[in-house]
């Protein structure tokens, strides 16, 4: 490909030092589904596939002066931002992508860790709903975010119906609730533009090894958005991904394993 026609992606999150999830899922995912990667690091968490054992968020002045140094230099198709951590940050990400008008930006809500480790400050969930929300294209919380977003209890896929409507509320285009915690219905996300609902239906894959499929998930649809593809067909070919990545998911570290982002390789 020459420099003309590789989409450059934008991650904005958090450093996993155990690689299976955060920023380096998100450069693996983006890479693997063909557009060049390029990051904004909030925050450093000390992690493996046990447990998140300390988190340093990086100062506001060097998170605003990354993403300054990457839309100064380059083409920017899609936004993806993941693990934002606290209010500040979510604020000056929101002020330096409005003016930049970013069509394809993916919101992943980020806001506890597989382990149980809160990843997302409480007054920092007002402040990505108020402020970052609106700006998205697309927000794509898991079954416990979208319980937290939106008030609501979420057992069933009726119940992810009305929280998609009240998270939408917030601002967002587009809303997927991502169905992998879901009592009934795994593996069946579901996605909402204000108007209707598409369902998704997946195969769950019975494996423990899922580490950083959120991240990977939200970052794939970022890349196929970049690509130029509608939102439908960004968020099936993300899934069809996922799933195969889930599939060949590696058995490594102790806890969770992650997902294997170049299985076809």
């Amino acid at each position: 490909m020459d420099r003309q026609t590789i989409k450059q992606v934008l991650t904005i999150a958090g450093s996993d030092s155990g690689g299976g999830a955060g920023i380096q899922a998100d450069i693996k995912a983006m890479s693997a589904n063909g557009v060049y990667a390029m990051s904004v690091i909030t925050a450093v968490t000390a992690q493996n596939t046990e447990e998140v054992t300390d988190v340093f968020e990086l100062p506001t002045s060097i998170v605003a002066a990354q993403i300054d140094a990457v839309f100064d230099d380059f083409d920017v198709a899609a936004v993806k931002t993941g693990m934002l951590s606290s209010a500040a940050i979510v604020e000056v990400v929101a002020r330096l992508l409005k003016p930049q008008r970013v069509m394809n930006l993916v919101v992943d809500p980020v806001m506890i860790s597989k382990t149980g480790h809160v990843l997302l400050k409480p007054d920092a969930i007002d402040a990505i709903k108020t402020q970052l929300f609106p700006l998205a294209l697309l927000v794509t919380p898991n079954i416990h975010e979208a319980q937290q977003l939106s008030g609501l209890e979420i057992k069933t896929l009726a119940d992810a119906r009305r929280a998609a409507k009240i998270i939408h509320g917030f601002g967002c285009k587009h809303v997927l609730i991502k169905g992998g915690h879901l009592p009934t219905d795994r593996a069946t996300d579901l996605l909402y533009d204000g108007r209707f609902f598409n369902v998704f239906k997946g195969e769950f894959i019975d494996t423990p090894h899922t580490h950083g499929t959120g991240c990977t998930f939200a970052s794939t649809i970022a890349a196929h958005l970049a690509l130029g593809k509608p939102m439908n067909d960004a968020v099936q070919a993300a899934k069809s991904y996922l799933t195969e990545a889930i599939r060949h998911s590696l058995a490594i570290g102790h806890g969770t394993g992650p997902t294997n982002h170049f299985y076809f390789l």
